[in-house]
């Protein structure tokens, strides 16, 4: 039977309607499979920059030994503010300083020097007799590391012990809160010192990792190991975590890799004695890639 031009006409519409609702659907699929595989790929991004942020461990470099050189000789070569400039130029998140009473590096003097020109986070660390609270309250740092060395002490050897020490600790952390200042409390790798710390209403505790240093050729998996217990504590009563002494480019990868969570490290003598023959600026990186 032959059919009628209106026949072959409505056949045409019918085609083509299915064609149009064809590709429509296969659009609106292919659409929403990409506005998915998108939202993964953010989603998956901002994991791996949180990741990396919360991994992030800044280095504070320690310039007691410059000011160390600069006395040997009198004047002002080199210039102890100088190269805290030039130190974070090159990289630094931060700069420490550990003034002692008989001034036989870092004077009080330069403390006040620097403080205004640093544009990264300044931490003084010390004995908190009097004159170093003054100071201290003076120029009003980032961080107070408080540190329990002598006045004759060659370099420190010992962290606190916060549950012998608690009400003098927890005294003086209040008067530095007071005034807007992180306090840190310089521990050995015991977790009921970290714990005393905390009691104490410190911000952070930073391990003293001379132990590590030391036991590092001879079994760095014994010698992390009370850091690593220390290290949990400070994590799970609260406490920020830094570490200092001894650290250098040999352990301070491994250091770092079992315990990431580390908020900073300070190093000054292993890093200046590096830049002796690598120079300030590859030093420097030398650090950060190992914090890496």
């Amino acid at each position: 039977m032959q059919t009628s031009w209106v026949d072959r006409y409505c056949r045409k519409l019918q085609t083509v309607a299915y064609v149009k609702t064809y590709f429509s659907c296969f659009f609106c699929c292919l659409f929403t499979k990409i506005s998915y595989l998108c939202r993964c790929k953010d989603t998956d991004f901002s994991r791996k920059r949180i990741k990396t942020a919360q991994k992030m461990t800044k280095l504070s470099v320690n310039i007691n030994k410059v000011a160390t050189l600069r006395n040997a000789r009198g004047g002002n070569n080199p210039n102890v503010l100088a190269v805290a400039l030039d130190a974070e130029l090159f990289g630094a998140q931060g700069i420490t300083v550990h003034p002692r009473p008989d001034e036989r590096h870092i004077r009080y003097q330069d403390v006040r020097d620097i403080r205004p020109r640093v544009t990264t986070e300044f931490n003084i660390e010390g004995n908190p007799i009097d004159s170093f609270t003054q100071l201290v309250l003076e120029v009003v740092p980032t961080q107070v590391t408080l540190v329990p060395d002598g006045h004759d002490q060659l370099t420190s050897n010992h962290g606190w012990d916060t549950i012998e020490h608690r009400q003098f600790l927890t005294d003086i952390c209040q008067t530095f809160k007071a005034a807007g200042i992180r306090t840190s409390i310089f521990v050995d790798p015991a977790p009921k010192m970290v714990e005393g710390a905390k009691v104490c209403g410190a911000d952070r505790v930073e391990l003293y990792t001379e132990p590590y240093a030391s036991g590092y050729k001879v079994n760095r998996e014994a010698a992390i190991a009370p850091f690593i217990a220390a290290a949990e504590e400070a994590r799970r009563v609260g406490l920020g975590l830094n570490a200092g002494h001894d650290l250098s480019l040999e352990n301070l990868h491994y250091y770092h890799e079992l315990i990431p969570w580390t908020d900073e490290v300070s190093i000054g003598h292993a890093l200046i004695c590096d830049a002796l023959y690598m120079g300030l600026r590859e030093t420097i990186q030398q650090y950060l890639k190992a914090l890496q």
